[in-house]
């Protein structure tokens, strides 16, 4: 049963695309609508039954124990904090939770991106693959206009920021427990052990079509603050 299934969330980096905001405080505390972004990733997972939280933190880690303690998350949610180093690679802070999930299968997701994602789908494509992890795929929105050109150079139309062709890695991971086997302290997980699992045919892409947002730029901040102060931003899959 997908909620049953501990969920990893990586809380370390400095976000140094974020400065404006991450001088003072770690990226996941930088709000959106009032509240952290940690609390919305994790308000979307909770939504959907999922129980037990493990942060793998770094970069002001405290300031983030700090507010897992003082938050009254949801009827028998846990929420608890590990420390994985400041320089540690995304791939290294999951290698060091290992005792904290167990020999289960997990989840795993960033503390920057929302979505309003099925979870429960995502966790059933998981377990129909068969493969070692699942990695959720997105087409991102691209950042600027597109110009359509006809073969002769004149302009014949445009598309305002129009998705990409290409799917990119969107976080919100199923991970069975064989993925250690690709892991160490020093693991970028973006770089050689996903590279390496899709080599061995052990990863598998669960293509999410709906919203999604990376918050890597105080821009992306601004534009998910905006969303938040309309009727319904579509990540918000809590009532």
């Amino acid at each position: 049963m997908s909620a049953a299934r501990d969920v990893v969330i990586l809380c370390g980096g400095r976000g140094t695309r974020l400065v404006e905001h991450t001088r003072e405080i770690p990226k996941p505390l930088v709000e959106i609508g009032g509240r952290p972004i940690l609390w919305h990733v994790i308000q979307i997972y909770a939504a959907q039954g999922f129980r037990s939280f493990v942060l793998c933190t770094g970069y002001r880690g405290e300031m983030i124990e700090r507010f897992v303690e003082s938050e009254p998350w949801p009827e028998g949610t846990r929420v608890s904090c590990f420390d994985t180093g400041l320089d540690t690679p995304t791939g290294g802070r999951i290698h060091l939770v290992k005792d904290k999930v167990g020999e289960r299968p997990f989840c795993a997701t960033y503390s920057d991106g929302v979505a309003d994602i099925d979870l429960a789908a995502l966790v059933r494509d998981h377990e129909r693959s068969g493969r070692t992890a699942t990695m959720t795929v997105v087409q991102p929105e691209l950042q600027f206009g597109v110009t359509e050109l006809g073969e002769n150079g004149d302009v014949r139309g445009f598309k305002e920021k129009p998705k990409s062709e290409h799917w990119i890695n969107g976080g919100f991971f199923c991970f069975e427990p064989e993925v250690f086997d690709y892991l160490d302290e020093r693991s970028v997980l973006e770089r050689d052990p996903l590279e390496r699992l899709a080599a061995d045919g052990r990863l598998h892409g669960y293509r999410h079509t709906g919203f999604w947002e990376c918050m890597d730029t105080y821009k992306d901040s601004v534009q998910l603050n905006d969303l938040w102060r309309k009727d319904h931003p579509p990540w918000k899959v809590w009532s």
